[in-house]
């Protein structure tokens, strides 16, 4: 199949690359290089398989293809706060485009979701019904109320134009090609750790998150993109639940040297509790991850000790 990925270039959009390339897909890798990183996508340059195009998603494109993944936008506090008008634009003009796309061509298309959606969350493990509890006029609403628009764009284009859509709702993802400056808890600690600094957890460190390592999120997308069963909204994540200090001592214990944890203020609206509950995934997808958060972390302070001496 000819495959268009936005925001191919990014963290999960250059595994994404990688995967259907190697399955023998045609790729075309659309990035803006915002936070994507060409560096993510070099060893693909020159494949005939694969094409590399510099573009925003808020500007209309057109491209003969089967399928769509929908992966542009910003996705940490501090990269998508530091424009959040355009982080609204690239999540909502992003979609409309994506979809417009799709009807003319009749592709199927995915949209990237985030459990942003459902803020900070009064339900508690987070299941697709769940409508959420969110700050509209917050710091972060650039990017929640974004992702549920583009939500409410993807089904009002499947109910009126008959766009064939897939929903995911993606849970805290990690692995190589994070960025060292991305902004999100798992980078930050082990960057912070292999620079010899301290690790700073907001408040108590007793808010939760759950961890998925990035190979088993691809794989959920692409077996989420191929089934027929149904169109989502599809929580994928790993339902481990770790505290912030649980995290900031097992990144301690993998790197070692002579860092310490010191606590500062909590950010506002930062959620006190995410953990998906992934049983629609598990079965229509017959997925669950299946990459331990210790195994995953090694794998990723590799990938940062790498990084950080170029």
């Amino acid at each position: 199949m000819r495959i268009l990925i936005t925001g191919g270039a990014g963290f999960l959009g250059s595994h994404l690359c990688d995967r259907l390339i190697e399955q023998g897909n045609e790729v075309i890798c659309l990035d803006n290089f915002f936070t994507g990183r060409k560096s993510n996508i070099q060893h693909l340059v020159g494949n005939p398989r694969f094409e590399l195009v510099r573009h925003d998603v808020i500007d209309p494109f057109k491209f003969e293809v089967d399928r769509i993944y929908n992966l542009a936008c910003p996705a940490s506090p501090p990269h998508y706060q530091y424009n959040p008008i355009k982080t609204m634009k690239t999540s909502v003009l992003g979609a409309i485009n994506c979809l417009g796309l799709a009807k003319r061509v009749k592709a199927r298309v995915f949209q990237a979701s985030t459990s942003e959606v459902y803020g900070d969350p009064d339900v508690h493990p987070q299941p697709e019904g769940y409508w959420g509890h969110v700050n509209p006029i917050g710091l972060r609403s650039c990017y929640d109320e974004g992702k549920r628009a583009a939500e409410t764009l993807f089904f009002d284009y499947h109910r009126e134009n008959g766009v064939d859509i897939r929903v995911i709702r993606i849970f805290n993802t990690y692995g190589p090609r994070m960025l060292p400056d991305d902004g999100r808890v798992v980078s930050n600690f082990i960057v912070q750790a292999l620079q010899g600094q301290d690790l700073t957890v907001y408040g108590e460190g007793s808010q939760t998150r759950s961890f998925c390592y990035v190979d088993d999120l691809v794989d959920g997308f692409m077996r989420f993109m191929e089934q027929e069963k149904i169109v989502g909204p599809m929580n994928l994540g790993n339902p481990g639940e770790f505290t912030m200090l649980q995290l900031a001592e097992l990144v301690l214990k993998k790197v070692g040297g002579k860092s310490k944890i010191t606590h500062l203020p909590l950010p506002s609206d930062d959620p006190k509790q995410r953990r998906p509950d992934i049983s629609l995934a598990k079965e229509n997808l017959g997925w669950e991850p299946k990459i331990p958060l210790e195994q995953g972390i090694e794998r990723t302070i590799a990938y940062f000790k790498t990084a950080l001496s170029k």
